[in-house]
Order: structure tokens, then sequence, then C-alpha cells
């Protein structure tokens, strides 16, 4: 695949496993990246044909990735720097992808966030969702601003058909070891 040539030779992370994954089942359309950092998973998605809209707080990642985009030639990564605690997204997506990002934003502005990306979200559309928890049986060991508890990630899919939902513990890429909800989520045609 030549997404993980384009990662490598510019010292990127594979995409996330998750993205990997739903892109295996969901046909390329209008994808959104929230919180793409320098852009693993857009590029990933783009060489799979996704048009991809890549959004970050972090000027730098940006502009990594919309440099990356110029030297490889891509056209179909449209990069921009954008706060997503927001909640102001615009356009119509087939994919939102939002892996490892909400526990990164201020918590007051989740439900929000959420609710933003649903309404975003075309019919038949899917959101993938991968946040880190903080849970009893599993107390978060890093000081996010924000972590689900059980169920609440479900809970705010009230509605969808849910493809993949699981509150399982994982390894974060630097070895912590935490609790994730992992969802992906299918809106109703209406």
């Amino acid at each position: 695949m030549m997404t993980v040539d384009i990662n490598s030779r510019y010292g990127l992370n594979p995409a996330h496993s998750e993205v990997v994954e739903a892109c295996k089942i969901i046909e390329p359309c209008n994808a959104l990246d929230m919180g793409c950092s320098n852009g693993r998973n857009a590029l990933h998605m783009s060489q799979l044909g996704f048009n991809v809209t890549a959004v970050d707080n972090n000027p730098d990642a940006i502009n990594m990735l919309r440099q990356i985009v110029s030297e490889e030639g891509i056209n179909n990564i449209e990069a921009r720097v954008d706060d997503i605690n927001d909640a102001e997204l615009s356009g119509e997506y087939g994919l939102i992808a939002c892996t490892v990002t909400l526990m990164f934003l201020n918590p007051s502005r989740v439900d929000a966030v959420i609710d933003d990306m649903q309404l975003h979200t075309q019919p038949g559309g899917y959101n993938l969702i991968v946040c880190a928890m903080d849970t009893a049986e599993h107390p978060c060991p890093v000081p996010f601003p924000f972590t689900f508890k059980a169920g609440q990630l479900r809970d705010a899919y009230q509605g969808w058909e849910l493809l993949k939902y699981n509150e399982e513990v994982g390894t974060m890429h630097n070895g912590a070891q935490l609790q994730f909800a992992t969802m992906l989520a299918r809106k109703p045609n209406k």
C-alpha cells in the first residue's frame, strides 16, 4: 500500500488501525479527519480515493501536511487549521474520523463537538471515534482534559447503527496502557 511509503518517507506513524479497518468497508467519499496532526490518517484515506478535509489546531502540523501534499502532488487533501472545540463544521461528510482527539478537547465542548459531527454526517455516512476512557476498573494514567465514562460514547449514538463498539484496554504508541472507547457508527438513511 502506497500510504505506508508516504508515511514512513516523512517520518509519520502508519495510519491508525481503526481507520485502516474502516476504510475496508467504507466506499471512498468526502471524509473529515478531525485532529489530523501531521496527516497520517488523511494520507492513508487520500491514497484510497477519499476526498479528505484534514483539520487540526496545530499550525505546524497543518503546515507539515500541506508540505507533504505539495511535494507528493496530492490533490484530494485540504488541510486547514481549525479549533475543533468550536464545533462549527461546514460541509457534509460520508466519513468523519476522530481518533485519539477528543481527549485533548475542552471537556465542556465534547457533547457539542459530537452533535456537530453527527449533524454534518450524510445519511448513511459514518463516524469513527477512538478516545481514552477513565473508569473505576481502569483509571486513566494520563491526565487528559477529557475521557469517556463507561457507555458514554455508545449513549451519544442512540439511533445509529453501531458496526463496531468496544471499551477495551489498549496501548498507546508511547507504551501507556489505557482503556479506549472505540466506535464505528453508521447514520440512519432517514
